[in-house]
């Protein structure tokens, strides 16, 4: 699985986990819906750490929380 795969699977899953919608998170998290739609969509092929910082701080997790996460697990090295 590709590290993107990756990332998006475990947004969707924190999504669930957290009963938010992407509409939520983009709020919470301040970062513009159509950066969170084209990360999700994977029109974005590497969003940044920042964004994703800013994604976890909508969620109330750290980002050691966010790739500390079974998605992640058999991640030995990024696949782009």
């Amino acid at each position: 699985m590709k590290a993107q795969d990756m990332l998006v699977e475990r947004i969707n899953n924190l999504c669930k986990e957290k009963r938010m919608t992407y509409y939520a998170l983009s709020y919470a998290s301040a970062v513009p819906m159509t950066t969170l739609i084209h990360i999700v969509d994977k029109s974005t092929v590497n969003p940044g750490v920042l964004t994703i910082g800013k994604l976890c701080d909508g969620f109330g997790i750290t980002l050691k929380e966010f790739f500390d996460s079974s998605e992640f697990e058999s991640m030995e090295q990024i696949d782009m």
